[in-house]
Parts: structure tokens; sequence; C-alpha cells
């Protein structure tokens, strides 16, 4: 049996652009994949009608859809909310948020990098807290052995994009890989790529905002057929 998935990110509902918008929305209405992974940014400052507005974008796809939190998504002016409830404006999304899609032979267990706040100037780069991993390994555990194991998440582990190494990053990979994961997701670069560090498949979509850095909107296609896993950077032309 053949799975597809449309790997999407960092939409930036704010600053998004609405032809990439209505281009992939309908890719979605003509193609039907299985699901959706959204790796993280769904708005540009997590202003509650950035929220709103994706929430029904996200909705009106009419597909099984899971959303990673990203650097963008928790609140950036209102502290309280931030550190207790970063979540909260998801709105209607709620339940997709860090969601494990247990599909028929393939499973997507989230991975949360975005974190609160860290010891560290620059707040937007990742972090892989140990328990945050202990939770995906938790996970992964109860997954099939037969399935295609992957991992969504919203910055790379390593070796692509970001400007500061993923703290955390080299010891999930390990864990990962010995948990047999096949591919991690991930955004935040803007840059489509697919590498493989330390063992491990890393697969990074490209951006629907106007926030474009070299490469134009795009997002990526997966086709999972008897255990082999092919990609697609789909670019908007």
């Amino acid at each position: 049996m053949t799975t597809r998935l449309f790997h999407v990110s960092d939409l930036h509902f704010g600053t998004e652009d609405r032809d990439a918008l209505a281009w992939f929305a309908a890719a979605v209405a003509a193609e039907n994949p299985d699901a959706v992974i959204m790796t993280g940014d769904l708005t540009a400052a997590a202003r509650r009608r950035e929220f709103s507005a994706a929430c029904r974008w996200l909705v009106a796809l009419n597909v099984p859809v899971t959303v990673e939190l990203g650097n963008h998504d928790m609140p950036m002016f209102n502290l309280w909310e931030r550190f207790t409830d970063p979540t909260k404006r998801f709105d209607r999304l709620e339940r997709t948020v860090e969601r494990p899609l247990m599909l028929d032979g393939v499973s997507v267990v989230p991975l949360r990098t975005a974190t609160r706040a860290q010891l560290r100037r620059n707040w937007a780069e990742g972090i892989v807290r140990p328990h945050r991993l202990a939770e995906t390994l938790a996970l992964l555990a109860k997954v099939p052995t037969a399935n295609t194991r992957i991992i969504a998440g919203h910055h790379p582990l390593g070796g692509a994009g970001s400007r500061h190494r993923t703290r955390g990053g080299k010891a999930a990979l390990a864990a990962l890989g010995a948990a047999g994961v096949d591919a991690v997701l991930s955004g935040h670069t803007h840059e489509p790529f697919d590498i493989v560090v330390d063992g491990v498949r890393l697969i990074g979509a490209g951006t629907l905002s106007e926030r474009i850095r070299v490469s134009p909107p795009s997002f990526n296609e997966l086709t999972i057929d008897g255990g082999a896993l092919a990609v697609v950077a789909r670019v908007m032309e």
C-alpha cells in the first residue's frame, strides 16, 4: 500500500503568500494526500487574528493534519501566556498540535524543539530538552515494528540551515537512529533539503510565506511504498 504525505512548513500567517497558499490547497484538493504535516511557524507573531486565519485555512483542507509548534507560534508580547499556555491560541486546531499520526504502515511522531525560553540570547533557535526526547521515544516504542517511522519537529537537528546548531540535536539524532527512525521532518530554514546526518535522514520543507530566502515557495511530497520513502520538493513556478 502506498501512503502519500504533504509536508509543509513556515506558513507565517500575517506575512503569508496567498498565491502559494492557494496553490497548496489546490494540490491537496486535487490529490487528496493521506495527511498533511505542518512543521511549525504557522503564524508570524502568534497574534490571535493570525491563528484564526491559519486555523480556518487548515481546517478547510479537509484531510488529517498534525501541527508542530514553531518559535513564531508562542506569544511574543504576553509573557504570562507564553510560559503558562503557549498553544492556547491555536483555537480549533488545538487537538492537532503535536498529534501523532498512526496511518496504515506509517507512523508520524512529534518532537518539540521550540521552547518558551532558554539560556541564550536567540530564543528562536531550537533545543531538544531531555523530557521532550523521552516523550518522543516513548511514543516510538508503541509503534509497530514494521511501520515507517517519521519524526516531525520545527528545527533541524543538525547539518542544515540553522545559524546555530539545535541544542541537544546531536544526542537526539543518536537516540532516534537507535530507535529505528526513518526520517526527521523539520522547517525553520525556509529552504527544502534532504540529507543524511549521523545515519539519520533529515528532510526540511520550504515556506509558503513572503519570507522567502533563496528558493520560491514550496512543500514536500512524501511517498512511502513498501517501506521505501521517496521525497519530492514541489516548487511553485
